[in-house]
């Protein structure tokens, strides 16, 4: 298995599963304000909700891009400007779940395409903040690409939870139910 192949294997259900809780949101009774959900935060200097979501793909992208030594697709700068302005234009979740499905067919494309680097590689990446790390592929996917995506999924889900969205550890696992296996009677 390649890196990019981990990635994508992580990225796709999760991403899915975001995309559920959002649904579960629009959809939960008795309502909640799904409109004002988008610019939820867990506090005044963290990041909302529709930024939480956005950046949760512009990881996915990002690092399956970065692991296949390709440019990024054009949707990693819309991801990134959205993302940054979302405490002013926060959108709907509506908007944030077509990004979701946006994110998950690049990804897909991208997973078509097989080709990596290698997991020794060297690999820059500069923080936006002028810092760079230089890391081996390897690291880069274990250390950077799957740690910062799963900060964003679990920051939307605690905003939602938050925010009074009927979720539980089932919603945040509902990718594994194929594997369940009955108890032994």
């Amino acid at each position: 298995m390649t890196l990019p192949d981990l990635l994508v294997q992580t990225y796709v259900p999760m991403l899915g599963t975001m995309s559920n809780w959002l649904a579960k949101a629009e959809a939960q009774q008795p309502p909640i304000d799904a409109q004002a959900l988008p610019a939820a935060r867990l506090a005044p200097d963290m990041f909302p909700l529709a930024t939480q979501v956005r950046f949760a793909c512009r990881q996915a992208l990002e690092g399956v891009f970065r692991l296949q030594g390709r440019d990024f697709s054009p949707l990693f700068d819309t991801l990134i400007e959205e993302g940054r302005n979302a405490g002013e234009r926060p959108g709907t979740l509506a908007d944030a779940r077509a990004r979701i499905d946006e994110t998950l067919a690049a990804v897909e494309a991208a997973a078509a395409q097989p080709t990596a680097i290698e997991p020794t590689a060297p690999l820059e990446h500069a923080l936006p903040n002028g810092m760079v790390l230089d890391l081996t592929a390897e690291q880069y996917a274990r250390d950077w690409a799957l740690p910062q995506f799963y900060f964003h999924v679990v920051t939307a889900y605690a905003i939602l939870r938050a925010q009074g969205v009927d979720l539980g550890k089932v919603d945040y696992v509902a990718h594994m139910a194929p594997h369940i296996r009955p108890p032994a009677s």
